[in-house]
């Protein structure tokens, strides 16, 4: 069963029941938001807005009322603004739910920007699929919304445990963007599932056991079938491991039964025919554990072990170089203790 959420927000006069859209007005400058203090977090106050509107982030309308913008494949840097994951935003005829808020708060107000480009409806929901910050740091942009933040169970204690290292380690490499970047945790945690009203579409989102994390959601559109899955699916992208890789291959067997039509991956194409979408992630992990249970039932050590698993995937996917390694060392660690 699903617990159904929905808070308490007036129904435009017009809508397009195609598209979603308010047909009574547009606005198509970024919304001003004052600023906010966090009364949790002495002494931070929040710049929700800016003096000028930003240029708002590239959007695709890839199903009626669902925007994806497709984030680049690389690593987290100053030059691209942390703007390395996909990420949505859905638009119901009482407002909007925004899936994951990106991986700094400029990025986060350019995704406001092009939300106010769309619609005027207010920001019902800010979900975030999991606690990476390509996919969280964008989080401030939208403190001033009202909107409710939407995460796992887990993910409020796996932000607090991070904290630290995330804001220092991003330091380095976002430098000034980390200057307003606040990780705020979910005033809805998901234990097993909810289904959050948006007016004339209900989404389900899902809480899933551990596998790219130990906090990784799913939301699914039903009024398309569209089916956001975070990182738990990766195209393109080599996947990353923080979780668990036998939970991982557990929960894409669950996963390939959704009933969606396409599928908004983590990283890679912006949509993509489901459950097919699955099988690159599928084949990695496989070929991951494979090769890993080999060496551990032949005595590899793991310092050479790491080097070699899953080296026949390595052609297929980008950025492999920077986490099989990592990803191997991680898993190598669980299937010792099989």
């Amino acid at each position: 069963m699903c617990r159904r959420f929905d808070p308490d927000r007036p129904e435009p006069a017009r809508l397009d029941l195609k598209t979603g859209r308010d047909l009574t007005r547009r606005r198509f400058a970024c919304l001003a938001l004052p600023l906010v203090a966090l009364p949790w977090l002495p002494g931070v106050v929040l710049a929700a807005g800016a003096e000028e509107a930003p240029d708002p982030l590239p959007f695709e309308e890839i199903a009626p009322g669902v925007f994806v913008h497709r984030g680049a494949i690389d690593l987290m840097r100053a030059s691209n603004e942390g703007a390395i994951a996909n990420l949505g935003f859905v638009v119901g005829a009482k407002g909007v739910a925004v899936i994951d808020s990106g991986g700094s708060v400029a990025e986060g107000r350019r995704i406001l920007a092009a939300i106010r480009a769309v619609t005027d409806r207010p920001i019902l929901y800010v979900l975030n699929t999991h606690m990476h910050p390509d996919h969280v740091f964008g989080n401030a942009a939208f403190a001033a919304s009202g909107a409710v933040f939407v995460g796992h169970r887990n993910l409020a204690a796996a932000l607090d445990a991070r904290r630290a290292s995330y804001l220092a380690s991003n330091r380095e490499l976002m430098g000034a963007l980390m200057d307003e970047v606040v990780l705020l945790a979910p005033t809805l945690a998901v234990e097993r599932e909810v289904s959050l009203d948006l007016g004339d579409r209900r989404l389900i989102v899902k809480a899933w056991p551990t596998a790219h994390t130990n906090n990784d959601l799913t939301l699914l559109d039903e009024a398309t079938g569209t089916l956001f899955c975070g990182d738990l699916v990766f195209l393109d992208h080599c996947p990353t491991l923080d979780g668990s890789v036998l939970g991982w291959q557990k929960v894409l067997d669950a996963l390939a039964a959704l009933p969606a039509a396409r599928v908004v991956p983590g990283h890679g194409p912006a949509s993509a025919p489901w459950p097919d979408a699955i099988e690159p992630t599928r084949r990695y992990l496989d070929a991951l554990v494979t090769d890993l249970r080999k060496a551990v039932a032949e005595g590899v050590p793991l310092s050479e072990a790491a080097q070699t698993a899953a080296a026949s995937e390595a052609a297929r996917w980008q950025l492999f170089e920077d986490y099989n390694t990592r990803n191997a060392t991680a898993a190598f660690a669980e299937l010792e203790w099989e």
